[in-house]
């Protein structure tokens, strides 16, 4: 891509001054059209010469006049956009939003925020708010409906993590991650590692409906069978498909058109796959939501609906059994904290890669980036080379209960450490992948969600759920219409890497009742004492360097928070030994890292490897939310 046409995309984004005015108790959406340029003398991550200028396709900046025309054309067709978007965010669900399509949306709000990857999802929470519910409520009733509607990221037949903020700043962890059937044992996959992504062998024990059920009992105040609702009707009466599940659909088309179980669902009447637009009823999955609803996480772990499940994971090839549904239990944990800029950065414990989110910003923290005057391209350097220090920590990470990972942890969050790692970066030269020290076994895409919730007392929740890879397992039970994951394929296998390319670690092959290591990693940010960010991802094993990037974007480059998610990404995970970069990233610093002997690809936008959601509350005492348009992401706020 040349240098003109990332100007173009870039300047398209533009950017929302946070401080703008508000009036009223309601929340306010603010469309591309109403950016405003951020003041003069701001940093950020693409630089603002860039971003403050349009191209005319010649790569020479458009003339004084020709800017003129620009600006007039957008402040002719801005109230046009404001009407458009207030109706969709208002709209009924199962009508699809009006807004144009994939622009990103800041919502600023003055009592509470969700930012979900489906707008009707994002709602959903906020209608729970409204009712008197808190952040878990919300947090609760948007993930059963983003299992509903996206049903390829995440659903009841997976399971995830939370990180919960009380309004008296206490930080706790909710681990619902699936754990390996009792059968399982460390070489389950060497003679076939497509075992562990496809069929009944690949099916962890789904852990979602009791984590959930946990943190509603510990904190929720609405009624456990209010938060289904919502996601019952949806299920039972249908939605229109938007544009994500749509596109996802079109990727297993076959299986869609083919499958029986997946065409009675995701198929027409004609047996064509379904397209944006048209409408789909998943029945089974309602009877399944409303029984959990009225009864509890027992209907689900035991009965009927735990019968199905085990008797469609093992017609097709698995070991799950009843005693590993009744036996599954949740797990409360303390966070994993650091310190970045004197905020206080709380995120998941291991099995997730929280520790080394937390190392990554211990490395990065002394650069004092966007801060000083470093050349940018060295800046690039340095945050590369930092992911792969910190992907190679992340080899000695597993399952704390199968192994003591006290003081491996201990020393990954440490500043010291981070201060020798440090010392053993270039600004000119990059290394082999044995100089970062990864700790792997003999060496021969994706499906999560995130959404973020703030309610007016400033209790937070950022909850990371997934399946694992598209559509998980490609199992849909069809009697009780659950999605099951395919969370195996996280464990290591010995010899082989997985579907996202990280490599086997002897500290996370498959052991009975063993969690997986997981990329999540959910985050909540204090600034003195009281919440500022809540922020998490999705896509595997880039989740990580996105949620970084979001963080770097607004506290070192000083970026809104719908700006700093929409910014083109990096991502470098040690191996494979590619950097893998976002179109639209500037074209002088992806030189600059192949010029230091880094092996550069370019990604397109659309592939949308990694999306964010994050609500954050600034300053002026309004809370800014925004969900990540690669996703087709739309947040809501009150």
């Amino acid at each position: 891509m040349s240098n003109s046409q990332q100007d173009v995309s870039t300047a398209e984004l533009g950017h929302v001054d946070p401080r703008s005015s508000i009036d009223g108790d309601e929340a306010t959406s603010l469309l591309p059209s109403q950016r405003q340029q951020q003041p003069s003398g701001t940093s950020n991550y693409n630089n603002s010469k860039r971003l403050s200028t349009a191209s005319n396709g010649s790569g020479r900046s458009l003339s004084e006049k020709g800017r003129k025309k620009i600006i007039i054309t957008l402040a002719a067709i801005s109230g046009a956009l404001i009407v458009i978007l207030v109706f969709a965010l208002v709209g009924k669900v199962g009508a699809p939003p009006v807004i144009e399509k994939n622009r990103p949306v800041l919502i600023k709000a003055k009592h509470g925020a969700v930012a979900a990857e489906e707008i009707h999802c994002s709602e959903i929470g906020v209608e729970v708010m409204k009712e008197g519910g808190n952040a878990v409520d919300a947090a609760i009733a948007s993930c059963l409906c983003i299992g509903t509607i996206n049903s390829f990221s995440a659903g009841i037949g997976g399971g995830g993590f939370m990180t919960v903020r009380l309004p008296n700043g206490t930080v706790e962890i909710i681990d619902f991650r699936e754990t390996a059937p009792a059968g399982s044992f460390s070489t389950m996959f060497k003679k076939d590692p497509l075992l562990a992504q496809l069929g009944g062998l690949s099916v962890a024990v789904p852990g979602e409906i009791r984590g959930l059920e946990l943190a509603h009992k510990r904190h929720g105040k609405l009624p456990w069978k209010r938060l289904f609702a919502p996601s019952v009707k949806m299920a039972r009466e249908g939605w229109a498909v938007g544009p994500e599940l749509a596109n996802r659909i079109q990727r297993v088309r076959t299986m869609m058109e083919t499958e029986p179980d997946w065409k009675h669902v995701f198929a027409s009447a004609e047996g064509v796959a379904l397209r944006e637009g048209q409408w789909i009823k998943r029945k089974a999955l309602a009877d399944t939501l409303e029984k959990i609803g009225q009864e509890g996480a027992d209907a689900f772990y035991t009965g009927s609906i735990a019968q199905g499940i085990v008797d469609h994971v093992r017609k097709h090839g698995g070991i799950l059994s009843m005693d590993d549904m009744k036996g599954y239990k949740p797990q409360i944990k303390a966070p994993v904290f650091g310190y970045y800029q004197g905020r206080k950065v709380y995120t998941s414990p291991a099995p997730t890669s929280g520790p080394a989110l937390i190392s990554i910003l211990n490395i990065l923290e002394r650069y004092n980036m966007g801060k000083s005057k470093q050349d940018i391209n060295v800046e690039t350097q340095r945050f590369v080379e930092a992911m792969k220090f910190g992907f190679a920590q992340r080899t000695e990470l597993g399952d704390p209960d199968f192994t003591d990972l006290k003081s491996v942890v201990k020393s990954m969050i440490s500043k010291d450490t981070a201060a020798a790692i440090r010392a053993n970066i270039s600004d000119t030269r990059t290394f082999p992948v044995e100089y970062y020290n990864p700790h792997w076994g003999p060496i021969d895409n994706h499906g999560t969600t995130h959404m973020s919730t703030v309610d007016e007392d400033d209790m937070a929740v950022a909850l990371t759920s997934t399946v694992n890879l598209l559509f998980g397992s490609k199992l849909l039970d069809p009697k009780t219409g659950v999605i099951l994951n395919n969370e195996m394929d996280d464990f290591s296998i010995p010899g082989y890497a997985n579907a996202f390319g990280l490599q086997p670690s002897p500290f996370n092959y498959p052991e009975s009742g063993k969690r997986p290591l997981s990329s999540c990693v959910p985050t909540i940010v204090e600034r003195d004492g009281k919440f500022e960010m809540s922020l998490g991802g999705s896509g595997g094993s880039r989740i990580v360097t996105a949620v970084l990037q979001t963080m770097l974007n607004v506290y070192n480059y000083d970026l809104n928070i719908m700006d700093a998610i929409e910014n083109p990404r990096i991502h470098h995970q040690l191996m494979p030994h590619v950097v893998d970069i976002e179109a639209g990233y500037p074209a002088g610093e992806i030189e600059f890292l192949r010029s230091v002997g880094h092996n550069v690809t370019i990604f397109n936008r659309a592939e949308a490897k990694a999306e964010i959601q994050a609500v954050m509350r600034q300053e002026d005492g309004y809370v800014y939310a925004s969900s990540d348009t690669r996703k087709h992401g739309i947040a809501a706020g009150y």
